[in-house]
């Protein structure tokens, strides 16, 4: 039979846990109550880079700090992945979700941390083509001709991404395996200046995602050739798909949200929450849309169903390719 001195210390010890679940559940309903760190894996100025700070700006705005966005490059996103994975999980250090993190996955052999255990998803944001561009030097107009082009040259063209890794990169290997052209891969760290060189004819050619480079493109900076969904894009609508050509050719790149394992439901929710009323939102959609981008809203379980999809696909082609970091 318990002592009444026994029983009073596990009433008090009782009391203490719910005093602290409920302290837990009142910060997280307060949630933020200071800066948030969105850590972004690559260069300002490139499409991730892009839509952090836009929605990051929507986040500011209708939770009431700041949420900035910290650009730490390096690794094809590895050491921002890390950093948000190694980080407290409370809601204060957020990492931008990109197609790289569900490739080097299987593309690295050894990384200090597992992407699908130790990131929680949170929210996905669009889902967007990448865009074969070249630059307007290159003799060539249609993907056939660049083809052709790149068969008489082999091991001539160089052909940037933002790392290796990255959509932008396995984009164009698996373009590569389909088609038996020989491209050389220039990585960069990051994709705005991949794309900065391929207007300056230092490279002939990037599979870049196409928010960082349609404003290129429209500019007459970059050539289009395709783009890489089965589908054209409403913001290059006379530009076909690499499938038009290339029977059976499929990539995308999708963005999204992620926090490290163990950030409270609540917290996670709330983010959720924002980030599906800034998809909603009119003005928001509206520049996603200028970007090329398709909307993925739905719930955290939607988003890291996505990851799980892609991470597996993504292993498929690294493997089959052989392609290895730099």
């Amino acid at each position: 039979m318990m002592k009444p001195m026994q029983s009073i210390r596990l009433l008090a010890l009782g009391l203490a846990c719910l005093s602290l679940g409920a302290a837990g559940d009142a910060a997280a309903l307060d949630y933020p109550t200071k800066p948030v760190r969105w850590i972004v894996g690559y260069a300002p100025a490139g499409a991730t880079d892009i839509l952090a700070r836009l929605l990051g700006q929507w986040l500011s705005e209708r939770l009431g700090q700041q949420f900035v966005i910290e650009n730490r490059p390096g690794a094809a996103s590895n050491l921002a992945t890390e950093t948000v994975a190694n980080a407290a999980p409370d809601g204060y250090t957020l990492l931008l979700v990109n197609p790289a993190n569900a490739i080097n996955a299987t593309l690295y052999d050894r990384l200090n941390f597992n992407f699908l255990r130790d990131i929680t998803p949170v929210a996905g944001f669009i889902r967007v083509p990448n865009v074969m561009e070249i630059n307007p030097g290159v003799p060539a107009r249609t993907v056939p001709e660049f083809i052709a082009y790149a068969k008489a040259n082999p091991s001539k063209i160089n052909m940037a991404s933002g790392g290796a890794g990255t959509s932008v990169h396995m984009s164009g290997e698996l373009f590569k395996m389909m088609t038996g052209v020989n491209m050389v891969h220039v990585p960069y760290r990051g994709a705005a200046p991949a794309v900065m060189d391929l207007i300056a004819g230092q490279v002939q050619i990037v599979f870049d995602n196409l928010p960082g480079s349609i404003e290129h493109i429209r500019a007459g900076k970059l050539r289009a050739l395709a783009v890489t969904t089965t589908t054209r894009s409403e913001a290059l609508p006379d530009v076909p798909v690499v499938a038009d050509f290339v029977p059976g050719f499929e990539a995308s790149a999708w963005f999204g949200l992620g926090v490290p394992k163990g950030t409270p439901a609540e917290i996670v929710d709330k983010l959720n929450k924002e980030i599906n009323a800034a998809l909603a939102d009119p003005k928001i959609k509206a520049r996603l849309a200028d970007m090329g981008g398709i909307p993925i809203a739905g719930s955290p379980a939607d988003f890291g169903k996505l990851l799980a999809e892609e991470t597996e696909k993504w292993a498929k082609v690294v493997k089959f390719s052989g392609a290895k970091p730099e």
